[in-house]
Order: structure tokens, then sequence, then C-alpha cells
């Protein structure tokens, strides 16, 4: 399915992009979370493994191919918004179905068993039951929004107007999640500028977004609703600046949550840098002791365990790294294009 959901094409967009389908950035949120819990479900499966004789497969076997399956996921997902045929989600509906389904019962059987909750296999498995819920409820919402199964009206949509204007080459509101953290997007015209150098006309115009008069109406408007509340009280005057705050607040407001996000998995890289010490000190003194092998039975591992692992945490120290960085480029990014926005607007 992944390669025949790009084959067709409902709506003509000129740029090699794409309409957005609802809930879009929390779908991505959803499967790369889902992507990092299979990463931890494998790493668990590989630790309890190796404390064993014997190997057993289906530790760690069916992590990987649910690794691979959410990957593919989303790649089917991406053609499907490229081609705006949202009619082939529901293959990816009923992949989540059966997901959710099989997880459940996995969490009922370790109910069953009498699993506590401190094993990190209980934990992950919770976690996995909730996230395939959630993406059911996704898939629910673009139903009910988009009318394309059980409606007999389907909804409609056009690109925006942005997109229909081949003068337009900013693309970063457009792009899905991944390419906009990355700005892979930009790649082209990256490599034209490296060939020759980039004029106006390669650039191309400025999206109505961020243009000077759309901003400079929403202010307005923020300011006008200011001059209402404010003509009950003649002492007082209106406020530029919660007319600012009114008008570009939440965009502010997201820059400051990526700074802080990138500033606490500042504290990732001491922490595991630690633990790595730890752990190797603790296998220099124990060279000499028997090592303790597990019981097949009793394969479960708990997460202080599984924490103590010193290539379980090199892997976190590393994925923290980069999700910092690009919390930290995310919130530079947004702070660059408000500030641009709100000297076009004054």
């Amino acid at each position: 399915f992944a390669g025949w959901g790009s084959q067709s094409s409902k709506v003509q967009i000129h740029h090699n992009t794409w309409l957005h389908f609802p809930g879009h950035n929390l779908r991505w949120i959803l499967t790369f979370t889902l992507l990092f819990v299979h990463v931890c479900e494998i790493a668990e499966g590989i630790v309890s493994d190796t404390q064993m004789k014997s190997r057993h497969l289906h530790l760690f076997l069916p992590a990987i191919m649910g690794f691979v399956a959410a990957t593919v996921s989303i790649v089917y997902y991406h053609n499907i918004e490229t081609s705006n045929f949202p009619k082939l989600l529901l293959a990816l509906f009923l992949y989540w179905i059966m997901a959710f389904v099989t997880k459940t019962i996995k969490l009922v059987r370790y109910c069953q068993d009498g699993v506590p909750f401190s094993q990190l296999r209980f934990c992950i498995t919770g976690i996995m039951v909730i996230l395939y819920g959630l993406l059911m409820a996704v898939e629910i919402n673009v139903i009910r929004v988009r009318r394309y199964v059980f409606f007999m009206n389907p909804q409609k949509v056009k690109p925006p107007e942005d997109l229909q204007d081949l003068g337009v080459r900013f693309l970063q509101p457009f792009v899905n999640l991944l390419s906009k953290a990355t700005y892979w997007w930009m790649n082209t015209l990256i490599i034209s500028a490296h060939k020759k150098p980039v004029d106006l006309k390669a650039i191309g115009k400025l999206p109505i977004a961020m243009r000077a008069l759309t901003n400079y109406v929403c202010l307005k408007e923020a300011y006008e609703e200011q001059k209402k509340k404010v003509e009950d009280h003649p002492n007082r005057s209106p406020s530029i600046w919660l007319a600012m705050y009114s008008a570009f607040g939440r965009p502010i407001l997201l820059s400051s949550t990526f700074r802080y996000l990138a500033d606490l998995l500042g504290f990732a890289g001491p922490l595991c840098i630690s633990g790595i010490v730890q752990g190797f000190q603790n296998t220099t003194n124990d060279t000499n002791t028997t090592e303790k092998v597990k019981d097949p039975s009793n394969s479960y591992l708990s997460s202080e365990e599984f924490l103590r692992n010193v290539y379980v945490l090199a892997v976190l120290l590393f994925l923290a790294l980069i999700l910092q960085r690009t919390f930290l480029q995310a919130s530079y990014y947004v702070t660059t294009e408000t500030g641009i926005n709100l000297r076009g607007a004054l």
C-alpha cells in the first residue's frame, strides 16, 4: 500500500507538497513516540535475552516488526497526504484497530499472570495500548471531518492559496512535521544556491501569513479590541503591549515551550554519562563474580535494571541530544519568524 498511496491524485498542486489532514501534527508526534517506545521494547528484549543461557527471539523480534510497521505507516500516510486521497487511510485505520486489540490482549494477559506494574515490559505494553488508541482516535477524527467513508458527500478541500501561487516558494507552513523540524524542504534551494548565486526570483514571494499587510490587520484588530475594553474606563488607555500579546502571543508561548523542553533535555547528558561511568565501574568490580542467569519463565526486567545498562544509556544520550537540538532550533525559528511578523505589523 505504501507505494500505491502516491499513485492517485485528486487535487493538482503546483508545488511538491501536500495537504494536511486533521490531526496532522498530532499523528506525527504519536508516531515518533511509538517508534521510541518500540526502540525501548527492542532494547528491553535484547537485554533480557542476553541474561539467559539460550536465545529467546520472542522477546525482541515482534518489537522489531512493530518498529518497521510504524515506520511504514508514516511513509504510507505521507503518500496519502501527498495525493490527497484519504480513502486509502482506511487500511491504516484497520491496522491501528488490530494493533490496539492485540496489545490490549497482551496487557490483560499480563494482569492475569500477576505481572507487577514495576516491570518494564508491562509499562511498555500499557503505553502502546494508549498510543494505538490515540492513533485510532486520530483516524476517526479524519473520517468525521473529511467525511470519506460512511458519508454520502465527502468534504472537498482545495490547496491553500499560497500553494496555488508559483511565486511562493516558502513552504515551511505546508510541509510535514519531520520536514519542518529538519528543514528538509529547503534542500532544493540550498543545492541550487551552491551551484549559482541566488536572486530574489529564486527566493520567491512572501507567503500571505508573513506579509506586512496581513500582520498589520491582525495587530489592528487586536488593538481595536483593547479600545473597546477601555471605553467604560476613561482613565485607562488601550495598551499596545496587550494588543501585541493578543495577536502574537501563541507563537511566543510556543517558542518559550520549545526552549524550556530543550533546557530540560540538557540534564539528560550529565545523567546518562554518570550512569555509563557508574556502569563501567560496577562491571570492573564484578569481573570476578559469576554472572546471574535469569530463569526463562521469569524474564521480566525492571526499569532500574534496564537503565543500568550502559548501551541503553548511550542510545538514550544520543536521542536526547538530537531532540534537544531540534527543540532549540525550533525555538530560534519561531522567535525569528514572530519577530519579523511583529515588526512588519508595527
